[in-house]
């Protein structure tokens, strides 16, 4: 089925995406800054699955290595999927900039000097497709973390240029507005009156809807059955 390229493949949405195309038949590189844990994911998903999957280190902030990282993907990947999340410290970056640098980097200005280079080599030869996950902290903290938000927003702008622009390739871009999102990136972050989904179920739909050459999925209280509110359970994630 060809491979996947997941950046930000340790965080929890890049895991849970990484085991359900996996379990599809997709081969995968996985890529992120700490390969010791990405060497756990594939260690357990080959476990799993009869797929090939390779570990790659890669830094969002490393702009200057974006082009050869992929360059050196032999073969080329048919999808990109961008799990790539820094929520930061919001009051930290109030008068630090480097922290405020940090999160727009991460978000915005990373995002899209890898995602150019990825762009340029599907709509060359007219295939493919890219997934990338919007906020995850939910619409009532859009306020409060406004820089993460800001970038997220110029993200998802950026995005919806790409689409007109690849769809006329035949290269699918797929946005996913989760709303909030249950992670380790999201543990510290007010979740009191939002639903709350699960990673898991997430994967799932990104998956279903990606297959069906559809390019939005946005937040909503029905987004699966298991998505749950602030005092309910949960057994996936």
């Amino acid at each position: 089925m060809g491979y996947v390229l997941i950046l930000g493949a340790n965080s929890d949405l890049g895991k849970v995406l990484a085991e359900k195309y996996a379990s599809e038949g997709y081969d995968l590189y996985l890529a992120d800054t700490d390969t010791e844990e990405t060497e756990k994911t594939r260690q357990y998903l080959n476990e799993m699955c009869e797929v090939e999957i390779e570990v790659l280190k890669f830094n969002i902030l490393e702009f200057y290595t974006h082009r050869n990282f992929y360059k050196a993907l032999d073969p080329e990947p048919e999808g990109l999927i961008i799990a790539v999340n820094y929520i930061g410290d919001q009051k930290r970056s109030r008068k630090d900039f480097l922290e405020a640098k940090k999160i727009i980097d991460t978000n915005y200005t990373g995002l899209i000097s890898i995602l150019n280079i990825v762009a340029q080599g599907f709509e060359e030869k007219k295939s493919g497709f890219i997934i990338a996950i919007d906020s995850i902290i939910g619409e009532k903290n859009k306020h409060a973390l406004y820089t993460y938000t800001g970038a997220k927003q110029g993200f998802v702008c950026h995005l919806e240029g790409l689409k007109s622009r690849l769809n006329k390739a035949n290269v699918q871009v797929l946005t996913a507005a989760p709303g909030f999102v249950l992670t380790k990136e999201t543990k510290d972050v007010e979740n009191s009156g939002q639903f709350i989904s699960m990673p898991g179920d997430i994967a799932d739909e990104i998956f279903n809807t990606q297959q069906k050459c559809e390019d939005t999925i946005e937040a909503k209280k029905s987004f699966s059955q298991k998505i749950i509110s602030l005092f309910g359970r949960h057994d996936k994630g």
